[in-house]
This record gives C-alpha cells, structure tokens and sequence, in this order.
C-alpha cells in the first residue's frame, strides 16, 4: 500500500471523520457542531485537511492540497456560522450546506484513494478514471443533493417554528 507514517496518521483520523460525520447524519440529519459526532467530525476534517498538505505523491503543491484547503476553509467557515450566528436563522442554511459539502468533498478523495488501492493486489479500480470510481461519485452527489434539499427543508421547519410560525 505504501502509506507513510503521515499518511497512517491522515488515513485513520479521516475515517473517523467520516464515522462521526455518518453519526450525526443518522441522528439529527446534518452534522451537528452542538453534539458531540459534530464535533469530532469538526475536529477530525480540521487535522485531516492539513495533514493531506504534507502527502503527495507527484511532489509539490497538486490540485489534492488545494482540495484539503478548500474542504478546511468550508469547516471553519461553518464553524464560524455555528459560533457567532446563534439561533435559528439563515445562517443555519449556509452552516448545514458548508458542512454537508465539506463532507461529500471529503469522499473524493477517499473513494479514489480506497478504489485504487483495496483489495491490496487486487484493487477494485485500476486509476481514479475507472468508471466504477465516477459511478460511485454519481450515487454520493445525488445523495449529497438529496440531503441537502432534506436539511433546507428542515431547517426552515426549525426557522419558522422559532419564529412563531411565520
């Protein structure tokens, strides 16, 4: 597989990630900064971005290091939302979509990596153009979509039911 000691290290915090983030979907149908799956997944994807920043395997600064920034700056900007835009409002819109892109970009990367390399000898897809890899990528982005019509829809259920029904 020839994963570095970073590259270990990046591997298992990102899959915890993507495990908390998994949690807080099925329990309160976005990823919640206020729960504690939120949390991990916030802090997870922060060390996950940038750790990514010292993997590479072409040498130098690629379109995956410009990837993990853009994914690291949607966290913060969703947290900064979460933070400093309490209550329910439309800064609750911006936050569920920032974290729910955040973490459908983040399995790009991770649907590439684990097709090309697993089963170790056998990899389901030879490189990322496999069409298996773009399949899979199209199911993730319609649920993506799918899930954030389900969050805004929600959402404004909260937004209008702490509004007084407006």
């Amino acid at each position: 597989m020839g994963l570095s000691n970073l590259g270990i290290f990046h591997t298992i915090i990102g899959i915890i990630a993507i495990v908390a983030a998994l949690v807080s979907f099925v329990k309160f149908g976005k990823i919640s900064l206020g729960q504690l799956a939120g949390k991990i997944y916030f802090y997870c994807t922060v060390v996950t971005a940038l750790t990514a920043l010292g993997i590479s395997k072409h040498g130098g600064f690629n379109a995956g290091h410009a990837f993990s920034l853009f994914i690291f700056v949607l966290v913060l900007v969703a947290f900064y939302l979460y933070t400093k835009r309490k209550g329910y409002n439309r800064a609750r819109y911006i936050e569920n979509f920032l974290l729910s892109l955040s973490f459908f970009l983040s399995l790009v990367p991770t649907v590439n990596e684990t097709f090309t390399r697993v089963p170790i000898g056998h990899p389901i897809a030879k490189d990322v153009t496999d069409p298996v890899i773009a399949r899979t990528l199209l199911v993730l982005l319609l649920l993506f979509i799918a899930g954030a019509v389900y969050q805004f829809i929600q959402q404004r259920k909260l937004n209008r039911s702490e509004l007084g029904g407006i």
